[in-house]
């Protein structure tokens, strides 16, 4: 019966992750499926170039309270019998789910964004300290050089270190969560680290959008 409630706690953050913010929002509200337009992807960073920050900030948001609700359900509803250390598995296995809906999401055609969004909610719920210092850098990184992807990657890179050198965190399940977001957020960003190296990727432009049709 424990490994049933798991499961079931697990395929639930699955879908809360699912849920494709970006998708919805550009539909319901703007009539336009943000992946046919700007980078393709389902994220908040291409809502805004698309759509403008109306639409942005919403998908953000969302997307970082999804990854924040997936991991904290296990909090609110432990499961019987599981010990403390047991409970920590249970929560990163929470987090990967969410991420993995975000990326693959079972409502918009398992198309989805990059999950930088996702990760950082799920963070803020396991690592609350450690995302803080880890959201300094990406600010600081996006400030100066105006690449969203460039910000994402170091700030991925930086965070295991955080979480081991500055927060002191040993146990092996959430340093190896942490690892492997400095893994998974490259990888889904290979296009980017390309354009990068090419220097044809995209600057993020900070100047407010308010016209729709001028962005497509």
């Amino acid at each position: 019966m424990t490994t049933v409630y798991i499961l079931l706690e697990i395929l639930v953050a699955y879908l809360l992750g699912s849920v494709p913010s970006a998708v919805w929002i550009g539909k319901l509200i703007y009539g336009i499926d943000v992946r046919q337009h700007g980078s393709g992807n389902a994220g908040a960073t291409n809502v805004i170039r698309v759509l403008g920050y109306k639409a942005g900030i919403p998908v953000l948001l969302v997307d970082v309270f999804k990854g924040w609700l997936a991991v904290q359900l296990a909090v609110w509803m432990p499961i019987p019998g599981l010990s403390m250390d047991s409970m920590i598995y249970v929560r990163i296995g929470m987090a990967l789910a969410a991420v993995l809906g975000h990326v693959f999401p079972v409502y918009a055609g398992f198309k989805g964004g990059k999950g930088v969004g996702t990760i950082a909610g799920a963070a803020i719920s396991i690592f609350p300290l450690a995302i803080l210092i880890v959201l300094v850098v990406f600010i600081l990184v996006l400030a100066t050089t105006h690449y969203v992807s460039l910000a994402s990657i170091l700030a991925s890179l930086v965070f295991p270190l955080v979480v081991y050198f500055i927060m002191g965190v040993r146990h092996p399940g959430l340093v190896g969560l942490s690892m492997l977001v400095a893994v998974f957020i490259p990888v889904t960003h290979r296009k980017n680290i390309r354009r990068l190296i090419k220097g044809e990727e995209r600057r993020f432009d900070f100047r407010r959008k308010t016209d729709r049709k001028e962005n497509l």
